[in-house]
């Protein structure tokens, strides 16, 4: 990067930038719903690298051009990679995924995600962590992994089971995306912007005192759906077995609940392998510090890249998109619990470690 700014990122995929006091950043590849690549991975960690010393920089700002800000990662290209065998080069982009969410998490600078659109997968994982994530009305979380036969990742062990009662393991096995009110209500958002104020607010944060910026353009936040729903929730998706939990939104809708109704609707069809793993860490992770939750996953992720469901639900749902995955084992009930424990099993000496990224000192 040139002493007056420009591009630190040469890649029509990211743009990294200076803007007065801001490190911008615009993940750019809006056909695609800025679905993360690795190049887009290793740009953002090498700005973040750059920055962190940089005088210049007092915080640094993301976004993403389009109608979303990510959709999460590219998995066509990992299925792909998965197919012709190449496991060791999905699990290094896995790697360096988990190793820029550490990043963010650590980052000594504020680290603000403007979100007014799809967040989704990875896009998650480059924004939640952040100090300040701002959503628009446009706002749209979602981790909906479990029916494509993954699960929730990028730190969303640590994150969902931090959200309010129960609300994290609902998203995490129904997939439902959380709008703007419910954002902010459940912690993932800290500020409500409307979407109209976005381009004036991005403007603001190229001046020094972000935190005073993001105070003047927060407004109260719309009412949270999720919220209101929290009572049958929190009785429904309690405890450690997916049979209770299906067992009590059968009951609940059969009382009338279209709630309950809906839930069903999200959870038919999904991996139960995904379900019974999500369900786990959404049980562990709250007794997790951040690096532990990573590294869990990292563990998971070493497992089911080599395992049927992943690629099964990439086929039927992205690529051959028949909408009929068939998973090993098609139901809850021929769930092996041993099965399921051994992915959480360590790695050893393969175990997803992190460089000393240290400081906290600019978190908001």
């Amino acid at each position: 990067m040139s002493k007056e700014g420009g591009d630190l990122w040469p890649s029509a995929e990211i743009q990294c930038e200076r803007r007065g006091y801001a490190g911008f950043v615009v993940l750019n590849r809006p056909q695609s719903l800025n679905a993360l690549t690795a190049g887009m991975i290793d740009g953002l960690a090498g700005a973040l690298e750059a920055w962190a010393d940089d005088p210049r920089i007092a915080h640094v700002v993301i976004t993403g051009a389009g109608r979303a800000f990510c959709a999460g990662g590219d998995i066509r290209q990992l299925a792909g990679q998965i197919a012709a065998g190449d496991h060791e080069g999905v699990l290094a982009f896995w790697a360096r995924e988990y190793r820029l969410n550490h990043r963010i998490r650590h980052y000594p600078k504020p680290y603000i995600a403007l979100i007014d659109g799809l967040v989704m997968g990875g896009g998650v994982g480059v924004s939640v962590h952040g100090s300040a994530r701002v959503a628009g009305d446009r706002y749209a979380f979602a981790m909906p992994e479990v029916a494509i036969g993954f699960f929730p990742d990028v730190g969303a062990t640590y994150v969902l089971p931090r959200c309010p009662g129960r609300t994290g393991t609902y998203l995490a096995l129904s997939g439902a995306r959380a709008t703007c009110g419910d954002g902010v209500a459940l912690g993932l958002a800290t500020h409500y912007v409307p979407s109209a104020a976005f381009a004036d607010l991005a403007e603001r944060l190229t001046g020094p005192d972000c935190q005073a910026v993001l105070a003047a353009a927060a407004a109260p936040a719309p009412s949270s759906p999720i919220v209101a729903a929290r009572g049958e929730i929190d009785r429904c998706f309690a405890g450690d077995r997916l049979e209770a939990i299906e067992a009590r939104l059968r009951r609940a809708a059969a009382e009338g609940s279209a709630f309950a109704r809906a839930a069903l609707a999200a959870l038919a069809g999904r991996s139960p392998t995904s379900l019974a793993i999500a369900l786990r860490q959404m049980r562990l992770g709250g007794g997790l510090g951040f690096d532990e939750a990573l590294a869990l996953e990292y563990r998971i992720v070493t497992r089911l890249c080599r395992g049927h469901d992943f690629a099964e639900g990439v086929r039927a749902l992205i690529i051959d998109k028949d909408q009929a995955p068939r998973w090993q084992p098609p139901t809850i009930a021929e769930l092996d619990e041993q099965t399921i424990e051994a992915h959480f099993a360590s790695l050893g000496p393969g175990e997803l470690t992190f460089e000393d990224e240290g400081r906290r000192g600019g978190r908001l």
